[in-house]
């Protein structure tokens, strides 16, 4: 029975992708410099309309350095969104700070607003914000823009999920100091692994990029004056990014009408929730997800199982970070006096397969599975 997965690499059908590393291969530019490396962030500068970027090995390693350039350090406070993925947070321990969970609203599925002010109320001095845009949906920019701009606080958008998604016309990932961008082999293009810092500021940049090399000083011989790191993209894998930013926007399209083609199939079942896009947003939707109501007979698990059982992957939402046993020792925010929004939303919601190379009948046979259910 054919696998259908969750969101697996998509190469073009031009096979762009393979001609650039073949260059890599045929100019003997196999390390951390060449032409794919330097056209590779060239194309993603100029489609987000940002003036500065680099490849590196991950985007955790982009989060890393994001915060480092931000100024964060030992026993400085870390705003960020609780609904997330533990690469959002892991980098503010690698720097010995403290994160302080934000809890979502039900509206973007992202950091709230009003328990981003609450926590500013408790912790008036944070070092930086780090705003996660979940999913590909788009997180309250001008709101939480807004909040972090009265307190003089830097964010870090966490664009790992979110890279073809539109606020106001304006893409996710150029709203904050930084960004960090995310190419693993699940996120909407793909450079097998890798990631990218991206920023109006080009000294930040170029700061980061000097990091990501070891450190390396200006000197004939090899000299250092700070720690560095073996954090830069290779060659080789930037000629995949290459050619994977030449259909983006073909997967972005994807992604949207296998969304649709979900919001349609399931209009009629009352137990099943799925949140509309606003007039002010453009979701690259690179996971389906649905809410099931909370007295729904069918739960989360029900979905997931039916469908491994057909050979289907499909995975829970996002399990909070103040619920995780590494990092429960620390404040979480949020304005429900009960069940926070971000554990009712892991508690009640399934990510669907959203992979861009199933077909119509793979789609149907997903959406069957889950009708009769109800």
């Amino acid at each position: 029975m054919k696998k259908i997965y969750l969101a697996s690499p998509h190469m073009s059908d031009e096979k762009y992708e393979e001609k650039f590393v073949k260059e890599a291969f045929d100019t003997n530019w196999l390390s951390t410099v060449g032409e794919n490396l330097n056209k590779f962030e060239e194309s993603v500068r100029n489609y987000l309309g940002i003036k500065a970027s680099v490849g590196l090995s991950s985007g955790t390693s982009a989060m890393h350095l994001g915060l480092k350039a931000l100024g964060v350090s030992k026993n400085d406070i870390v705003f960020v969104s609780d609904l997330t993925f533990s690469a959002s947070v892991n980098p503010i321990i690698y720097e010995n700070a403290t994160p302080v969970f934000i809890d979502s609203d039900y509206e973007t599925w992202n950091m709230d607003p009003k328990a981003l002010e609450k926590a500013f109320e408790k912790y008036p001095n944070p070092k930086a914000v780090i705003v996660v845009h979940l999913y590909g949906r788009v997180s309250n920019m001008d709101e939480i823009c807004k909040i972090c701009r009265e307190h003089n606080v830097p964010i870090l958008e966490d664009s790992a999920e979110g890279l073809g998604s539109k606020y106001k016309e304006k893409f996710l990932g150029t709203f904050g100091k930084c960004s960090a961008l995310s190419f693993n082999g699940n996120k909407i293009i793909t450079t097998t692994g890798g990631g990218m810092l991206v920023s109006d500021d080009e000294d930040l940049v170029s700061k980061v990029k000097f990091w990501s090399t070891q450190s390396k000083d200006p000197a004939r011989y090899y000299q250092h004056s700070e720690i560095g790191y073996n954090y830069r993209m290779s060659n080789v894998l930037a000629g995949i990014g290459r050619g994977q930013m030449m259909v983006l926007e073909n997967r972005v399209a994807k992604k949207r009408e296998i969304f649709d083609t979900y919001k349609k199939a399931f209009k009629d079942i009352e137990d099943i929730e799925i949140t509309d896009e606003k007039e002010y947003e453009r979701s690259n939707r690179w996971l389906s997800t649905i809410t099931l109501k909370k007295n729904s007979k069918v739960k989360p698990l029900d979905i997931i199982e039916s469908l491994e059982k057909e050979n289907i992957e499909a995975r829970m939402v996002w399990k909070p970070m103040h619920m995780q046993p590494i990092f429960e020792k620390y404040d979480f925010i949020t304005l429900q006096d009960e069940v926070s929004v971000g554990e009712d939303l892991f508690t009640r919601g399934v990510c669907l397969p959203s992979d861009t190379k199933m077909t119509n009948e793979d789609l149907e046979r997903v959406i069957n599975i889950v009708r009769k259910l109800f």
